[in-house]
C-alpha cells in the first residue's frame, strides 16, 4: 500500500500558516465506483494490479499511504460579492502532488473527508450526487479539451450524510496542476501578511508559470499570465453553453483550471442570461456575465499583489490596470475564435472580424430568441451543406419559428462562398469542435437518483462511458444526444455542501 501514492508535499514547505495539517476521519464501509487508471498512468501513480478494496480504503481516506501527510489548505474568497477572510479547505484535503515523466506538477486532493478548522460549522463530508456530478462533469470537461481539473476516484462510504434529508456520503479524488485559489493570495493579503503573498506567488510561479522566473517582474508578469488564461477558459465555457454557478473567487484557480463544480451546468435551451444555481438569487454567476466576472476576480487578484509590483502603490496600481485592461481585448479575440470555429469561419484570408462577429451575435440571438438547444444547434449547423438545403430540417426543428433561422443561414451561406473552403473540411473542422454529447442536467440527475435511491450506479458508468467520446455519434446511445423532455428540465443545481 505504501507505493500507490508515492507523493512528494511541497505545498507544506510555505510553512505552518498556510494550512492545518489533520488526517481524514475514517468512513464506515467505503466500496470503489470508479477509478481513473488512465489518469493514474498519465500523472505516475503506480496502479497496475491494485485490489479495489485497496484503492477505495486510500481513496476515502481510511488509510493515509507511508509518507503521505493529509493538509486542509487555507484560504479566504469574496463569495457573491461579499468578502469572507477566512474560508479554507472545510471538507477536503491536500494529499501531496506529484510528477509526471515531463516534470509536470499534478496535486491530489480528496473531498469528503472529514471536519478540518476551516469547516465553519459544517460535518465535512460530501454527499454521493455531488461526488457523481463533479467526476461526471469533470471528465467530460477534460474530454472536451478545457483546461480542468480531473477526478481519478470516487468512492461510497457506507455511512449517510444530513442534508435535506439523509443521502449516502461519498468521497472524490481530484487532481490539479494546482489547488491554490485567488482566494488562497487574498487570506494572507487581507492579515496584511506580504511576506506569505510573496511566498505563494513564487511558489506558484516556480510549479504552473516557471517561464516568468526570471523576467524582470515576475510578479506583474504573473498577473498577465493569469489573466490571460482566465480569459481563454471562460471563453471555452462560452462555447459550450457552460456555467460554473459560483465564480467566487475562492473557485477561481490560479492555474486557469475549471474548478470546484458545485452548481454547475451546460444549457438546453439557449439563453444569454440563463442561471442554474440555487444560491444565484440575483444572476451575477449568469452565462453572459462570467467574462465580467472573471475581470472583477482578477482585479481582487491584482490588489493581493500590489506591494510586488512597483515601489508606490500609485504606480502599482497603474501597471495593474494596464495589464488588466489586456483582459477584455483577450477575452473577446478568444471568443470569436471559438465561435468562428464552432460556425466553420475558419479560413483567415478572407478574415472579416467585424462581420464574423456580427454574423456569431446574430446566431445566438436568433437561438436566445427561439429557445434553440445550444449543443445541437451548433451540431446540426456542422452537418448542413453549403449549398443545398438537404440537412436543414433536423437543425428547423430546434427552432419554435424558422424566419429568423432563415435569414441567418442566407448570410452564413454568403461568408462561407467568401472564405473558398469546402464543405467537406468545413464540417470535418465544425465537428471537432461542435460536441454530439454534453453532461446534459436531466442525464446527470438521473444517474444521482439512480445511485442514492437504488444503490443503481449503471446509468453514471454508462453517462461517463458516452462522455468519454463526445465529438462521435455513438450507436444505440441516441437518447444521450436529446435535450430533456418537459418533465425532465432541471431548473436548478446545488451545491453539494
Amino acid at each position: 500500500m505504501t507505493g500507490i501514492l508515492p507523493l512528494e508535499n511541497s505545498y507544506k514547505s510555505l510553512g505552518d500558516d498556510f494550512f492545518q495539517e489533520i488526517l481524514p476521519t475514517p468512513v464506515a464501509e467505503p466500496a470503489l465506483i470508479a477509478f481513473n487508471k488512465e489518469l493514474a498512468q498519465e500523472i505516475g501513480l503506480p496502479v497496475n494490479g491494485q485490489d479495489a478494496k485497496v484503492l477505495a480504503e486510500i481513496f476515502s481516506g481510511n488509510q493515509v499511504p507511508e509518507g503521505v501527510e493529509p493538509l486542509a489548505m487555507a484560504y479566504a474568497g469574496h463569495q457573491f460579492g461579499q468578502f469572507v477572510p477566512q474560508l479554507g479547505d472545510g471538507r477536503a484535503l491536500y494529499f501531496g502532488d506529484v510528477a509526471d515523466a515531463e516534470g509536470r506538477y499534478y496535486d491530489i486532493h480528496l473531498k469528503g473527508t472529514g471536519r478540518t478548522r476551516f469547516s465553519r460549522g459544517g460535518d465535512g463530508r460530501a454527499a454521493l450526487g455531488p461526488v457523481l456530478r463533479e467526476y461526471l462533469v469533470s471528465e467530460a470537461m477534460a474530454r472536451l479539451n478545457v483546461p480542468t481539473t480531473r477526478a481519478l476516484a470516487a468512492v461510497t462510504t457506507g455511512e449517510s450524510v444530513a442534508r435535506e434529508r439523509p443521502l449516502p456520503g461519498g468521497v472524490l479524488t481530484r487532481v490539479a496542476s494546482s489547488f491554490v485559489r485567488v482566494g488562497t493570495f487574498q487570506f494572507f493579503a487581507a492579515h496584511g501578511n506580504d511576506e506569505a503573498v510573496k511566498k505563494l506567488a513564487d511558489y506558484v510561479i516556480a510549479r504552473n508559470y516557471p517561464v516568468l522566473k526570471d523576467a524582470e517582474n515576475p510578479y506583474l508578469e504573473l498577473l498577465g499570465a493569469v489573466s490571460e488564461r482566465q480569459a481563454r477558459l471562460i471563453a471555452q465555457w462560452m462555447g459550450l453553453g457552460f456555467i460554473h454557478g459560483v465564480m467566487n473567487t475562492d473557485n477561481m484557480s490560479v492555474a486557469g483550471e475549471t474548478i470546484d463544480y458545485g452548481p454547475c451546468a451546460f444549457m438546453d435551451e439557449y439563453d444569454h442570461h440563463k442561471v442554474f444555481s440555487s444560491i444565484d438569487h440575483g444572476g451575477r454567476y449568469a452565462y453572459s456575465n462570467q467574462p465580467g466576472i472573471g475581470l472583477w476576480n482578477l482585479s481582487r487578484f491584482a490588489e493581493t499583489l500590489l506591494p510586488f509590483l512597483a515601489d508606490n502603490v500609485d504606480a502599482a496600481v497603474e501597471v495593474a490596470k494596464q495589464v488588466l485592461e489586456n483582459y477584455p481585448a483577450q477575452f473577446t479575440a478568444a471568443w470569436i475564435n471559438t465561435f468562428k470555429a464552432k460556425c466553420g469561419l475558419i479560413d483567415s484570408k478572407a478574415d472579416n472580424l467585424d462581420a464574423d462577429r456580427e454574423l456569431i451575435e446574430g446566431l445566438l440571438n436568433v437561438m436566445h430568441e427561439h429557445r434553440a438547444d445550444f449543443t445541437l444547434t451548433f451540431y446540426y449547423l456542422s452537418r448542413i451543406s453549403s449549398q443545398d438545403s438537404e440537412n436543414e430540417t433536423v437543425l428547423r426543428e430546434l427552432f419554435t419559428g424558422s424566419e429568423g433561422l432563415e435569414k441567418w443561414l442566407e448570410k452564413w451561406r454568403a461568408r462561407l462562398k467568401e472564405l473558398e473552403v469546402s464543405d467537406v473540411k468545413r464540417q470535418s473542422a465544425m465537428q471537432q469542435i461542435n460536441p454530439v454529447y454534453i453532461p446534459r442536467n436531466h442525464q446527470i440527475e438521473a444517474a444521482i437518483r439512480a445511485a442514492e435511491d437504488r444503490n443503481d450506479l449503471s446509468l453514471f458508468h454508462e453517462l461517463h462511458s458516452v462522455l468519454r467520446e463526445p465529438y462521435m455519434e455513438q450507436a444505440g446511445r441516441e437518447k444521450y444526444l436529446q435535450p430533456p423532455a418537459p418533465d425532465e428540465v432541471v431548473k436548478q443545481t446545488f451545491c453539494g455542501t
